[in-house]
């Protein structure tokens, strides 16, 4: 849980966990917003408030144990993310191994994540934006959020702003806890220890989640 301590220029540096998606109602549980999602439920389960808006961005800051950790939501829209976590990262001088971005992901199965040290966009708009902010900078480390693949020949930008359906929404809520659960072994053992651990795991649901209807 969070305890009220200063974020003192001596201590280690901050995790700077940035959720992607689309502010507004319209979009809220879409699959696009599953980054935003992310944050709201590691941000409630760790008693950090999003209360203020930093950079473009829907911002908390606390501590989860010892390890001090930043948390935003861009407003700017996806395409446009970059646009706040491009400052946020200089604003706080974090060098980019203390980042990590949390999207959504339509190669993996709906509820399915993977923890991934540094990569690409995947065609994924928002983390282009990301990385063009970043100076083409790709040392970040992502949470990518698996919500499926569109059903026959559906258009996949309709795809990304539908909301789940009841059986998608249950793995989702699923797979959201596993993310807390996941970070907070990150803060505590570091990155290369817990993505070892929590990609073994998710592999197998992988293995049971690939060939069921999203």
């Amino acid at each position: 849980m969070i305890t009220r301590r200063c974020f003192c220029s001596g201590a280690p540096r901050p995790w700077l966990f940035l959720g992607l998606g689309n502010p507004g109602d319209k979009y809220k549980g879409t699959r696009h917003n599953v980054g935003f999602e992310m944050i709201d439920k590691f941000a409630e389960t760790q008693g950090i408030e999003m209360n203020t808006l930093h950079c473009k961005a829907i911002f908390g800051q606390g501590f989860v144990g010892d390890s001090a950790v930043l948390l935003a939501k861009p407003q700017t829209y996806m395409n446009l993310s970059g646009e706040s976590t491009g400052p946020l990262a200089a604003y706080y001088k974090l060098p980019l191994n203390r980042v990590i971005v949390f999207h959504d992901d339509m190669d993996l199965p709906c509820g399915v994540l993977r923890l991934q040290n540094k990569g690409g966009h995947g065609s994924h708009n928002g983390l282009k934006s990301v990385i063009y902010h970043f100076r083409g900078n790709r040392e970040f480390a992502q949470l990518r959020i698996g919500i499926g693949r569109p059903p026959g020949q559906m258009d996949p930008k309709a795809f990304l702003l539908q909301k789940f359906n009841a059986s998608a929404r249950e793995r989702i809520d699923t797979a959201l806890q596993e993310g807390v659960d996941a970070l907070k072994l990150l803060l505590s053992k570091g990155f290369t220890e817990s993505a070892r651990r929590f990609n073994a795991e998710q592999k197998y649901k992988h293995i049971r989640l690939q060939t069921m209807p999203t």
